[in-house]
């Protein structure tokens, strides 16, 4: 959507006639929907282009292709989202500012939140839960941390009593 410059008839600009915000602000808002919706409409995309490659590889197997098609894809980028020892850190942070245990799903939303991304992205949401889990479980053969079994198969993590102790001697 474009919004056509307010121009007298000798091509200057017509001066605003009001003297509140309310149409930058309406202008922004514009904007920042449409660049929503843009976000939305590539991530869509990118989805339907994931399902055809996996297509692609289930066509390629069915006709007897045995090779690694992993090593003949093109290099991407890599996208970090942590830095080294970030995600632990962001991890520990949430379990000392808790009121009790949490489950990963739990962290993981916090720290999406913190991070000022979308928490009803779910699949976003649940790479970063598998993420949590994974650096979680490490710490936990560590002994910084300790979980007990919630529902199902969930799991609530809190700090290890030794971890809790060091906390209180930094504060």
């Amino acid at each position: 959507m474009t919004h056509p410059t307010p121009l007298t008839k000798w091509g200057t600009l017509k001066p605003s006639k009001t003297d509140t915000f309310e149409h930058t602000i309406n202008g922004l808002l514009t904007k920042r929907a449409e660049l929503f919706n843009e976000a939305e409409r590539l991530r869509d995309r990118t989805a339907e282009i994931k399902n055809d490659v996996a297509a692609l590889d289930r066509v390629l197997g069915t006709l007897g292709y045995t090779g690694d098609l992993d090593s003949i894809m093109p290099r991407q980028k890599v996208v970090r989202l942590f830095g080294q020892g970030e995600l632990l850190s962001a991890c520990l942070h949430e379990l000392r500012h808790a009121d009790g245990p949490l489950t990963s799903r739990e962290i993981a939303r916090n720290i999406v939140e913190l991070r000022g991304d979308d928490p009803d992205d779910r699949k976003y949401l649940s790479d970063m839960t598998r993420r949590i889990s994974k650096c979680l479980r490490k710490e936990r053969a560590a002994g910084r941390v300790v979980a007990r079994q919630h529902s199902g198969k969930a799991l609530v993590w809190s700090l290890s009593q030794e971890e809790s102790a060091s906390v209180w001697e930094e504060d």
